[in-house]
């Protein structure tokens, strides 16, 4: 082949290897910038995963997680859904119930909540997740964790249970203004409560019988754990007596000056009739549930005495609790109405609410 016919073969080559090398830059580039996006875009995802609300988990939801969906005021709550929802459960939650249920049933009218009282059985955390398990709430509420048996029979149903916390609690001891001690250890309540303790005068006050209070076991989460923390497992003494409500068992202490009952935290505090009782994990190092100084009974009720706040959340006061909110995971509309009242519990607004109902905020 002659040079004249080569040069314009060889002009073409080369334009056509140069478009090659450019075509390939191109698509590498390309691909390149897309692959960096998905990386981006993958590593956002779990954020918004986690605040779907109805995306239903078997997993235990950490307060973080339970919260990402969550805002400042009730009706920044998104997902929140229309219809009549029944809820119930713990008597621990029914200062939640007085003050804060009603602000969301105006602020977020669309969402109606109805308390349910059981039937044939005292309302108490027990019956309330029984009674969400056995389809005849939308969620529970509840003053302790949920247990083994409570999780194997809701998978028996089909679906699991979450529990997120929403406020600190605690118990405290209450007993008559005129008994003359100033506190008692962990050990020491256990020790009255197991009969091993039967007068007062072996923890350093008077002369005077104990008498004990307490409501039933099947009564509540708050016994139950009251068993399970402080008696770790053994039985009430024989010379315990029971009683129905709190109520009651305050107005039995106000009238005995040996007698002593437990409750919720802010069941006790306020309370003008008895003095709520220092508490400590170690001999002489009480700590009072209250905020000092202690407010007397010929001063209430035109001052109260108010849960001591720093105490509950730091943990110096040895008996704390959180209070749950117990949701079905079946990612149908009960999770979701279960998830929505979570969330408006823990916006900066539910909790100001509770803590004006007397617990301790958890954020």
């Amino acid at each position: 082949m002659s040079q004249k016919n080569e040069t314009p073969i060889l002009i073409m080559s080369l334009l056509i290897t140069i478009g090659l090398i450019g075509g390939g830059f191109w698509w590498f580039s390309q691909n390149f910038s897309g692959s960096n996006s998905d990386r981006t875009t993958s590593s956002q995802s779990p954020n918004s995963q986690s605040s779907n609300s109805n995306t239903p988990s078997s997993a235990p939801v950490t307060e973080q997680a339970a919260t990402s969906a969550t805002g400042t005021t009730l009706t920044s709550v998104q997902n929140v859904p229309t219809g009549l929802f029944n809820y119930g459960g713990s008597t621990s939650w029914a200062p939640i119930r007085l003050v804060v249920d009603p602000v969301i049933q105006k602020e977020r009218p669309e969402y109606r909540l109805r308390y349910v009282q059981p039937n044939n059985a005292k309302a108490g955390s027990s019956i309330g997740i029984q009674s969400l398990i056995d389809g005849q709430l939308t969620f529970a509420q509840s003053s302790r964790p949920i247990t083994d048996l409570e999780i194997t029979r809701a998978k028996q149903r089909g679906f699991d249970l979450k529990q997120i916390p929403v406020a600190i609690d605690g118990l405290a001891a209450a007993v008559n203004p005129n008994l003359n001690i100033s506190g008692l250890t962990v050990e020491q309540l256990k020790s009255i409560y197991t009969g091993k303790i039967k007068n007062w005068k072996e923890v350093g006050g008077s002369d005077i019988p104990v008498k004990a209070y307490s409501r039933r076991i099947e009564d509540g989460g708050t016994v139950e754990l009251f068993i399970q923390d402080i008696l770790g497992g053994e039985k009430f003494a024989p010379n315990v007596e029971f009683i129905s409500t709190t109520t009651q068992a305050l107005k039995k202490v106000s009238e005995n000056p040996g007698s002593i009952y437990f409750a919720s935290a802010p069941e006790v505090i306020p309370q003008c009739s008895i003095r709520p009782l220092p508490l400590g994990r170690s001999p002489g190092k009480y700590v009072a549930p209250y905020q000092e100084p202690f407010i007397l009974s010929s001063e209430c009720p035109g001052k109260r005495n108010k849960l001591n706040i720093e105490a509950f959340q730091s943990g110096t006061y040895p008996i704390t609790r959180n209070l749950f909110v117990v949701v079905k995971q079946n990612g149908q509309i009960e999770q979701q109405a279960g998830d929505a009242y979570t969330n408006l519990l823990l916006t900066q607004q539910g909790q100001e609410l509770i803590s004006q109902a007397g617990f301790v905020k958890i954020r």
